[in-house]
Protein backbone atom coordinates (compact mmCIF):
# COMPACT_ATOMS: atom_id res chain seq x y z
CA UNK A 1 0.00 0.00 0.00
CA UNK A 2 1.21 3.51 -0.98
CA UNK A 3 2.46 5.73 1.92
CA UNK A 4 0.13 7.92 1.42
CA UNK A 5 -2.83 5.73 1.87
CA UNK A 6 -1.59 5.03 4.96
CA UNK A 7 -2.42 8.00 6.09
CA UNK A 8 -5.89 8.53 4.90
CA UNK A 9 -6.89 5.05 5.62
CA UNK A 10 -7.79 3.16 8.54
CA UNK A 11 -9.22 0.02 9.17
CA UNK A 12 -11.69 -0.56 12.56
CA UNK A 13 -11.16 -3.91 14.34
CA UNK A 14 -13.36 -5.40 16.73
CA UNK A 15 -11.40 -7.09 19.74
CA UNK A 16 -13.16 -9.57 21.88
CA UNK A 17 -11.68 -8.55 25.50
CA UNK A 18 -10.71 -10.78 28.02
CA UNK A 19 -12.25 -10.41 31.24
CA UNK A 20 -11.94 -12.44 34.59
CA UNK A 21 -14.51 -13.38 36.64
CA UNK A 22 -17.12 -14.94 33.70
CA UNK A 23 -18.29 -11.87 31.52
CA UNK A 24 -21.41 -9.52 32.07
CA UNK A 25 -22.85 -11.48 28.98
CA UNK A 26 -23.14 -14.34 31.31
CA UNK A 27 -25.12 -13.16 33.82
CA UNK A 28 -27.29 -10.44 32.72
CA UNK A 29 -27.60 -10.85 29.00
CA UNK A 30 -25.74 -7.62 28.21
CA UNK A 31 -22.83 -6.38 26.96
CA UNK A 32 -20.03 -3.16 26.85
CA UNK A 33 -19.20 -2.24 23.76
CA UNK A 34 -16.58 0.47 24.10
CA UNK A 35 -16.29 2.29 20.48
CA UNK A 36 -14.90 5.30 18.99
CA UNK A 37 -16.89 8.21 18.39
CA UNK A 38 -16.67 7.78 15.01
CA UNK A 39 -18.35 4.82 14.81
CA UNK A 40 -21.40 6.08 16.75
CA UNK A 41 -21.33 8.99 14.77
CA UNK A 42 -21.44 7.24 12.18
CA UNK A 43 -25.31 6.35 12.76
CA UNK A 44 -23.99 2.46 12.49
CA UNK A 45 -25.23 1.42 15.70
CA UNK A 46 -28.87 2.80 15.54
CA UNK A 47 -29.23 0.48 12.06
CA UNK A 48 -27.95 -2.49 14.32
CA UNK A 49 -27.89 -3.16 17.68
CA UNK A 50 -31.70 -3.03 17.32
CA UNK A 51 -31.34 -5.92 15.01
CA UNK A 52 -28.90 -7.55 17.34
CA UNK A 53 -30.36 -7.29 20.29
CA UNK A 54 -34.18 -8.20 19.05
CA UNK A 55 -32.27 -11.41 17.10
CA UNK A 56 -30.08 -12.11 20.71
CA UNK A 57 -31.78 -10.75 23.63
CA UNK A 58 -28.89 -9.62 24.41
CA UNK A 59 -28.53 -5.56 25.50
CA UNK A 60 -25.62 -3.54 24.10
CA UNK A 61 -24.51 -0.68 26.01
CA UNK A 62 -22.30 1.65 23.84
CA UNK A 63 -19.51 3.66 25.90
CA UNK A 64 -18.46 6.29 22.85
CA UNK A 65 -14.70 7.51 23.55
CA UNK A 66 -11.85 7.76 22.04
CA UNK A 67 -9.58 4.51 21.17
CA UNK A 68 -6.93 5.78 23.66
CA UNK A 69 -9.95 5.76 26.29
CA UNK A 70 -11.34 3.21 25.25
CA UNK A 71 -8.45 0.76 25.04
CA UNK A 72 -8.08 2.08 29.03
CA UNK A 73 -12.03 1.66 29.75
CA UNK A 74 -11.39 -2.04 28.83
CA UNK A 75 -8.14 -2.73 30.42
CA UNK A 76 -10.27 -1.21 33.95
CA UNK A 77 -12.93 -4.42 33.22
CA UNK A 78 -15.40 -1.70 31.94
CA UNK A 79 -16.02 -3.23 28.51
CA UNK A 80 -16.77 -7.20 26.19
CA UNK A 81 -16.08 -5.94 23.52
CA UNK A 82 -13.79 -3.33 21.96
CA UNK A 83 -14.20 -1.36 18.31
CA UNK A 84 -11.31 1.22 17.67
CA UNK A 85 -8.92 2.28 15.00
CA UNK A 86 -5.63 2.02 16.18
CA UNK A 87 -3.99 -1.56 14.34
CA UNK A 88 -0.84 -1.56 16.35
CA UNK A 89 -1.89 -0.46 19.55
CA UNK A 90 -4.62 -3.23 18.72
CA UNK A 91 -2.20 -5.91 18.32
CA UNK A 92 -0.22 -4.66 21.55
CA UNK A 93 -3.80 -4.85 23.70
CA UNK A 94 -4.11 -8.52 22.50
CA UNK A 95 -0.63 -9.44 22.82
CA UNK A 96 -0.29 -8.35 26.53
CA UNK A 97 -3.44 -10.58 27.23
CA UNK A 98 -6.48 -7.64 27.91
CA UNK A 99 -8.19 -8.89 24.30
CA UNK A 100 -8.82 -12.44 23.11
CA UNK A 101 -8.67 -11.82 19.39
CA UNK A 102 -8.66 -8.96 16.86
CA UNK A 103 -10.56 -9.27 13.81
CA UNK A 104 -10.58 -6.21 11.07
CA UNK A 105 -14.43 -5.41 11.05
CA UNK A 106 -14.70 -2.37 8.34
CA UNK A 107 -12.82 0.32 7.02
CA UNK A 108 -13.12 3.71 6.74
CA UNK A 109 -11.07 6.75 5.31
CA UNK A 110 -9.97 10.11 6.38
CA UNK A 111 -10.70 13.31 4.77
CA UNK A 112 -10.07 16.91 5.12
CA UNK A 113 -13.02 19.36 5.52
CA UNK A 114 -12.51 23.27 5.80
CA UNK A 115 -14.53 26.51 4.53
CA UNK A 116 -15.37 27.84 0.82
CA UNK A 117 -12.71 30.22 1.15
CA UNK A 118 -9.76 27.31 1.66
CA UNK A 119 -6.94 29.72 3.03
CA UNK A 120 -4.33 26.99 2.88
CA UNK A 121 -5.44 26.33 -1.05
CA UNK A 122 -5.03 22.63 -0.37
CA UNK A 123 -8.79 21.91 -2.23
CA UNK A 124 -8.91 19.16 -4.58
CA UNK A 125 -5.44 17.60 -3.02
CA UNK A 126 -5.18 13.86 -2.74
CA UNK A 127 -2.00 13.52 -0.57
CA UNK A 128 -2.71 14.76 3.14
CA UNK A 129 1.09 15.23 3.81
CA UNK A 130 1.73 17.93 1.30
CA UNK A 131 -1.94 19.51 2.34
CA UNK A 132 -1.02 19.57 5.78
CA UNK A 133 2.47 21.30 5.11
CA UNK A 134 0.53 23.88 2.88
CA UNK A 135 -1.61 24.27 5.99
CA UNK A 136 1.58 25.09 8.62
CA UNK A 137 3.23 27.30 5.82
CA UNK A 138 -0.38 29.67 5.49
CA UNK A 139 -1.07 29.15 9.67
CA UNK A 140 -4.42 28.69 8.56
CA UNK A 141 -6.56 27.34 11.06
CA UNK A 142 -6.64 23.57 11.91
CA UNK A 143 -8.81 22.05 14.93
CA UNK A 144 -7.29 18.47 16.07
CA UNK A 145 -8.87 15.95 18.07
CA UNK A 146 -6.13 16.13 20.58
CA UNK A 147 -7.66 12.95 22.47
CA UNK A 148 -5.21 10.28 21.80
CA UNK A 149 -7.89 8.38 19.75
CA UNK A 150 -7.49 6.86 16.54
CA UNK A 151 -7.86 9.52 14.28
CA UNK A 152 -5.68 12.31 16.75
CA UNK A 153 -2.90 9.27 16.01
CA UNK A 154 -3.41 9.24 12.20
CA UNK A 155 -3.42 12.89 12.36
CA UNK A 156 -0.34 13.14 14.39
CA UNK A 157 1.43 10.59 11.70
CA UNK A 158 0.75 12.96 8.93
CA UNK A 159 2.22 15.75 10.58
CA UNK A 160 5.20 13.65 11.20
CA UNK A 161 5.48 12.84 7.57
CA UNK A 162 5.39 16.40 6.59
CA UNK A 163 7.97 17.60 8.65
CA UNK A 164 6.25 19.97 10.69
CA UNK A 165 5.37 19.93 14.42
CA UNK A 166 2.29 21.27 15.55
CA UNK A 167 2.78 21.48 19.74
CA UNK A 168 5.12 24.38 18.40
CA UNK A 169 1.71 26.47 16.97
CA UNK A 170 -0.38 25.19 20.07
CA UNK A 171 -3.17 28.00 20.82
CA UNK A 172 -2.23 29.86 17.87
CA UNK A 173 -3.05 28.63 14.10
CA UNK A 174 -3.22 25.07 15.77
CA UNK A 175 -5.82 24.04 18.52
CA UNK A 176 -6.97 21.23 20.16
CA UNK A 177 -10.15 20.19 21.11
CA UNK A 178 -10.11 17.65 23.04
CA UNK A 179 -13.25 15.76 22.38
CA UNK A 180 -14.65 13.60 19.99
CA UNK A 181 -15.34 13.57 16.17
CA UNK A 182 -18.49 15.41 16.30
CA UNK A 183 -17.76 18.23 18.62
CA UNK A 184 -14.51 18.82 16.52
CA UNK A 185 -15.90 19.60 13.77
CA UNK A 186 -18.44 21.61 15.34
CA UNK A 187 -15.31 23.50 16.80
CA UNK A 188 -14.01 23.50 13.36
CA UNK A 189 -17.03 24.81 11.44
CA UNK A 190 -17.56 27.56 14.22
CA UNK A 191 -13.64 28.76 14.07
CA UNK A 192 -13.59 28.31 9.90
CA UNK A 193 -10.38 26.00 10.64
CA UNK A 194 -9.44 23.01 8.62
CA UNK A 195 -10.26 19.86 10.52
CA UNK A 196 -9.15 15.88 9.79
CA UNK A 197 -12.10 13.96 10.32
CA UNK A 198 -13.52 10.45 9.01
CA UNK A 199 -15.76 9.92 6.06
CA UNK A 200 -18.22 7.93 8.32
CA UNK A 201 -18.70 11.16 10.66
CA UNK A 202 -18.73 13.49 7.87
CA UNK A 203 -21.46 11.94 6.70
CA UNK A 204 -24.04 12.15 8.90
CA UNK A 205 -22.65 14.81 10.57
CA UNK A 206 -25.98 18.15 10.39
CA UNK A 207 -23.62 21.10 11.31
CA UNK A 208 -21.98 21.47 7.81
CA UNK A 209 -23.03 24.82 7.22
CA UNK A 210 -21.45 25.59 4.13
CA UNK A 211 -18.16 23.33 4.47
CA UNK A 212 -16.95 20.91 1.93
CA UNK A 213 -14.60 18.28 1.69
CA UNK A 214 -11.28 19.45 0.77
CA UNK A 215 -8.43 16.67 0.49
CA UNK A 216 -9.31 13.21 -0.49
CA UNK A 217 -8.88 10.39 -2.63
CA UNK A 218 -6.15 8.44 -2.10
CA UNK A 219 -6.10 4.84 -2.11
Amino acid sequence: MPKKAILTLTAMALIAVAIWPAPALAQDKAIIVQSTTSTQNSGLFKHLLPIFEKKTGIKVHVVAVGTGQAIKNSQNGDGDVLLVHAKSTEEQFVKEGWGVERFDLMYNDYIVVGPPADPAKVGGMKDAKEAFKKIATAQAPFVSRGDNSGTHKAELQIWKAAGVDPKKASGKWYREAGSGMGATLNTGVGMGAYVLADRGTWIGFKNKRDYRIQVEGAK
